[in-house]
């Protein structure tokens, strides 16, 4: 990783295009914002090739996508890989419905992702291990996280994040774990979306992908502390949320240098 990455992003100003969820583009675009990155939404086939043309990253989440939409999320994949543009993956729920099971599978299997970013049990479905999920939860699957994210890197030739209390990140070789958490970021839904996005403009500017998601897991869960250690950890979601924007904002590497706890698995 290279922390002085925090600052080449606000020096970048990258461009990340997102095909967003509906339940939380606000959220996905603040924090975006907030990091130093440009983001942009799309909901529009006609305008996919010319937007990822300027980008420099593409995030592509399957949250709550119609059919209607297939066409648009395979623009936008086609051109990034055409274009050598960063693509992430944020397969929501992937093992709650067989439709959303398909779209992720079809996804993976036209084009290629840098980076798939999502819970152990997104993760387990796409490796084909057997893990206990339900909608967008982990679940309560027992077994080697590491494993099943080294398997998944492994699969897809890619780098692999399954965030939780502890974020496992995997390129297929190596797994590393980032363990700074707080229980007030998974009382905010988006959450998870807002990292796959951090990811792509991490990916942007970094010099490999791994790198990448170590630095922007790394920046969201220490920012996640500063912020839950000013509400003295109390739960209060929507207080949270405010001071959460504020840490991504002002975070530094040297503030990330001093909290990070990191490991290999």
């Amino acid at each position: 990783m290279n922390l002085q990455d925090i600052a080449k992003i606000r020096e970048v100003n990258p461009v990340v295009v997102n095909y967003a969820n509906f339940v939380t583009p606000f959220l996905v675009a603040n924090g975006l914002n907030a990091v130093g990155a440009s983001p942009i939404m799309s909901d529009e086939v006609s305008e996919a090739e010319e937007l990822v043309r300027l980008a420099s990253a593409v995030v592509i989440n399957a949250g709550a996508s119609r059919r209607e939409s297939w066409p648009l999320m395979n623009k936008l994949c086609e051109a990034a890989n055409q274009y050598q543009k960063p693509l992430v993956l944020d397969p929501v729920a992937i093992g709650a419905t067989q439709y959303r099971k398909a779209l992720n599978l079809m996804l993976l299997e036209k084009y290629h992702f840098d980076v798939i970013r999502g819970n152990i049990g997104e993760i387990a479905v796409l490796a084909g291990i057997d893990w206990q999920t339900r909608g967008i939860d982990a679940g309560n699957g027992t077994g080697d996280m590491s494993a099943v994210v080294q398997a998944c890197a492994q699969k897809f030739n890619n780098v692999v994040i399954t965030s939780g209390e502890v974020d496992y990140i995997s390129d297929g070789q190596q797994v590393i774990t980032v363990h700074n958490n707080t229980k007030l970021l998974p009382a905010i839904v988006g959450s998870g979306d807002l990292l796959s996005s951090i990811v792509g403009a991490f990916s942007a500017v970094a010099e490999n992908t791994l790198d990448a998601a170590v630095t922007a897991s790394l920046v969201l869960s220490c920012a996640g502390e500063r912020a839950a250690a000013q509400l003295d950890q109390q739960n209060r979601p929507g207080s949270f949320l405010s001071y959460l924007l504020d840490e991504l904002a002002n975070t530094t590497p040297e503030q990330v240098q001093d909290l990070m706890k990191i490991g290999e698995a």
